[in-house]
């Protein structure tokens, strides 16, 4: 990137030339629109371009809806990043996926003096072999989403994921004696649902599975739960997970050690969350169950929590910097 981009992309001087970033080409989980929200109150030039909208989370700046096939992506993708490429700095692209097939997208960005970056979700990397993952060297830099993912791209920067904190208000879990449990696996195979069905069985809980819904009608119902239970096999926790702790509810979750003990070293924060595996979710969920005050104390260092180390605000600071570094 060019002293006079560095400049515009830290606050230089009026008239300093603007940073212009295309985050492209999925909305996964809403990641990639809430990075975009945040880098524009930056002053950056951020743009969200789509190939596909995502059901619960549609937003986009540009859908390009592309047709099926190779012939349908082909026509949508190649006018679009012929548009883009001159009004573009960096193009930021996500889950693995690129605007043009990997062996041009990437001659071409070079050949432009254009900049790149691929960022990682989670299920895009988990399990790869560095084989399956070489691609990834073809961009300039690479940002996964915690600790845990890092064991894939070792060399990449750990941003995680942010939410807009500014629309998520606290709702401490209440102190009924039959708290309500929510869950809302995106696969019931990979979270585990069916070890949390029978872990509430016959527990004074009352569980709630929430699948299928828009993102806002689905925060809603995560803003009425006592107790969330987020996954029992990834080894970490995702966007489910975060937002019901911006809520202030207690989480529960599979969590590797490691990626724990990273994290907390990282930002000087505990990890909140109640760590569980299948063995052990029934115990703890019954000790919450039985003690609203355990609920409201996890709840609020839940939300805590989140503050510090999920803000996207915080993480767009992140972002402009792996960009300044480009």
């Amino acid at each position: 990137m060019s002293a006079a981009e560095k400049e515009g992309v830290n606050g230089g001087t009026t008239g300093s030339p603007v940073l212009r970033v295309v985050h492209t080409p999925l909305n996964v989980a809403g990641i990639p629109w809430t990075n975009v929200q945040a880098l524009r109150r930056r002053g950056v030039d951020a743009k969200l371009v789509v190939v596909e909208r995502q059901r619960m989370h549609p937003e986009a700046d540009v859908d390009l809806a592309r047709r099926p096939g190779l012939l349908g992506q082909a026509r949508a993708q190649w006018p679009a990043f012929a548009r883009l490429l001159p009004r573009t700095d960096v193009f930021h692209f996500y889950f693995g996926w690129t605007l043009l097939p990997k062996f041009l997208q990437f001659p071409v960005l070079r050949a432009a003096r254009r900049r790149s970056v691929f960022h990682f979700l989670g299920s895009d990397i988990r399990g790869k072999t560095e084989a399956e993952l070489a691609y990834r060297h073809r961009a300039d830099a690479c940002i996964v989403g915690s600790y845990d993912a890092i064991r894939w791209v070792p060399e990449a920067e750990v941003v995680p994921p942010g939410i807009d904190l500014r629309t998520i208000a606290a709702a401490a879990p209440s102190g009924r004696e039959r708290p309500l449990v929510v869950h809302a696996p995106s696969s019931r195979s990979r979270k585990g649902t069916a070890d949390v069905i029978a872990a509430c069985e016959g527990l004074p809980l009352d569980l709630e599975i929430v699948e299928g819904l828009h993102h806002d009608q689905a925060l809603a119902r995560y803003a009425a739960a006592d107790i969330v239970v987020d996954q029992l096999n990834a080894g970490w926790y995702g966007i489910f997970a975060i937002e019901a702790m911006a809520l202030g509810k207690p989480v529960l979750t599979f969590l590797h050690d490691e990626a724990v003990r990273r994290t907390e070293e990282a930002f000087g924060v505990r990890v909140p969350i109640v760590s569980v595996a299948r063995e052990t979710l029934r115990e703890r969920l019954a000790e919450l169950a039985a003690s609203p005050a355990e609920r409201q104390r996890a709840g609020a260092a839940s939300r805590a929590y989140v503050e510090h180390v999920h803000d996207a605000d915080r993480m767009a600071e992140r972002l402009v910097g792996i960009y300044s570094r480009l």
